[in-house]
């Protein structure tokens, strides 16, 4: 065997059943052996797209995935996509191409510090400098990615390893990828569950940590055992279905500012969760806050009860100790409060989403996603306001929320969608994408029509970036006919300005079985809800 067959070899001992990746020296070998062992080989238009369909893959099969790039460029082009699994925590393994280790310093082609360049945003980036360690160094990459807090890899291969003899030894079988689950001291949970017993309005808050955990089932018990309301992350929606009767999205400012115990799941505080600071947060507020990295507790605010822990374990813990006397029933009058208010909201946000405005309100259009989505399907959102409307208006109930991320990155949304698709076949995948990020990417609906993977792409084409419109520099894009470029590529395509045409373009595009874009003309004057830059710091 020579180097790129131990690598290929160790892939698939790993359990990795797909690669996206853009062919390129000195990567040649290696794809050639991780097709010859069957691997799914799911080539790209850009590395940054790899990178991203990796992460998607990654979040939805809750294990590492795996992306390939060539030296220098190809490399470097990866960067975007794995600095945003690094803010969102996500194993995605890339194996980079480099310069061959006799020529490094000599300005050799396409020669650059791979290694520094990557550092700064993965969990771990280690090289290779002997053929015969290949097989090892995989293997620790695994184990970096995923073994505790998840997290992205850079392993960078240099040409003449590769190409190396590793001899005709069989590959060392990797032991069983697990991941490490520490529990909760004794004290702790004593500490946590007087809290609750002396609390009177409770909220949890959990984040995508109960995903990595796979512990939505330890959730849902926990909560349902305990009463108490709950919300999540953007990353974390759908872990419990949103529609569960102790969920109220539409009250979570009155909840958040109200509450008096916070417990805080596996999410970290940051500008996502306001800081867990006031005045979007009770300052009174007592605080259990649970993480299986302890640099993230009392990062901004002290925690009462700082855990760290896998939240499985610890959720398991929590529902021992408070199913003796469950207090299902002590929090009822904070629950129906906050039900009566969600109510309320939620009845007159469906009437706005209801509007037969021309052109169309984006309200409309997510209101028309909402209906056409099956409960299970996956759905992608990316851009800004297109974002802010989902996400007030569409529900999930599984978690397959795949969107810009805490990194807030553009361009996400057609490679989450394709690595979506890649990841479960048997699910109905569509991408909300803003007309100014679909730009970024949407060569890679060519990826789709060639390796058949039949998502539905819709635009919310309002002309410009944001709401920013012709008086700002720049703002301005018009309103571009994707439509005309996707069916150019082989896609279904189709240009919908009437808001009652939206339904029956989507089941016309899932009747196509190919790839769609749906180009919705949107109204550009329509502005949402965000947090200002400014207020990150300080709410």
């Amino acid at each position: 065997m020579n180097g790129s067959e131990v690598v290929a070899r160790s892939l698939r001992q790993h359990g990795v059943e797909a690669v996206f990746f853009v062919m390129g020296g000195p990567m040649t070998a290696l794809l050639d052996a991780c097709s010859r062992l069957g691997l799914r080989m799911i080539d790209v238009r850009h590395e940054q797209a790899a990178a991203m369909m990796a992460h998607a893959y990654a979040r939805l099969r809750r294990r590492p995935a795996v992306c390939i790039a060539s030296s220098g460029p190809g490399t470097a082009n990866l960067t975007t996509g794995i600095a945003s699994a690094y803010v969102d925590s996500a194993p995605v393994i890339a194996l980079a191409g480099s310069s061959p280790v006799r020529a490094l310093g000599l300005d050799a082609f396409q020669e650059v510090d791979q290694v520094a360049m990557f550092r700064p945003i993965t969990r771990w980036t280690g090289r290779v400098y002997e053929t015969r360690r290949l097989a090892e160094m995989v293997d620790l990459a695994f184990r970096q990615a995923y073994s505790s807090r998840p997290g992205p890899v850079v392993l960078d291969l240099p040409g003449d390893v590769l190409n190396g003899e590793a001899g005709a030894e069989p590959v060392p079988a990797a032991g069983p990828l697990e991941r490490t689950r520490p529990a909760a001291g004794a004290g702790q949970v004593e500490h946590a569950v007087q809290l609750l017993q002396a609390a009177a309005k409770p909220v949890i808050f959990a984040g995508s940590g109960v995903l990595w955990s796979e512990a939505e089932g330890e959730l849902r018990e926990f909560i349902e055992l305990a009463g108490i309301p709950f919300y999540t992350t953007p990353q974390g929606r759908g872990m419990v279905p949103e529609d569960h009767p102790l969920c109220y999205p539409a009250s979570r400012g009155t909840a958040f500012r109200d509450c008096d115990l916070i417990l805080l799941i596996g999410s970290r505080q940051n500008y996502v969760t306001g800081h867990l600071r006031a005045p979007r947060w009770n300052a009174k507020a007592k605080l259990v806050q649970i993480d299986i990295d302890p640099a993230e507790l009392s990062r901004s605010r002290p925690a009462d009860v700082p855990i760290v822990g896998d939240a499985r374990t610890v959720l398991r813990q929590l529902t021992a100790a408070v199913r003796p006397d469950p207090p299902a029933r002590r929090y009822s009058a904070w629950a129906d409060g906050l039900a009566e208010l969600n109510a309320g909201r939620a009845a007159r946000q469906e009437r706005q989403m209801a509007t037969g405005a021309r052109p169309i309100h984006p309200l409309r259009l997510c209101k028309e996603i909402r209906d056409f989505l099956p409960r299970d399907g996956i759905l992608c959102v990316d851009g800004l306001v297109i974002l802010d409307f989902a996400r007030q208006s569409i529900p999930y109930f599984h978690p397959h929320a795949l969107n810009s991320g805490p990194f807030g990155t553009m361009g996400v949304g057609v490679p989450f969608g394709l690595g979506a698709k890649a990841a479960m076949p048997d699910k109905q995948v569509v991408v909300l994408h803003g007309d100014g990020g679909f730009g970024m990417n949407g060569m890679e609906m060519d990826t789709a029509v060639r390796l058949r993977l039949p998502i539905i792409c819709v635009v919310h084409n309002n002309g410009g970036w944001g709401t920013a419109g012709p008086q700002k520099v720049g703002g301005w894009l018009g309103h571009t006919r994707y439509d005309l470029m996707a069916a150019a590529l082989g896609c279904h395509a189709e240009l919908v300005e009437e808001p009652d045409a939206i339904r029956p373009a989507l089941e016309r595009a899932a009747a196509s079985g190919l790839p769609a874009v749906i180009n919705v003309i949107t109204d550009p004057t329509a502005e949402s809800r965000t947090t200002a830059f400014t207020e990150y710091a300080t709410r």
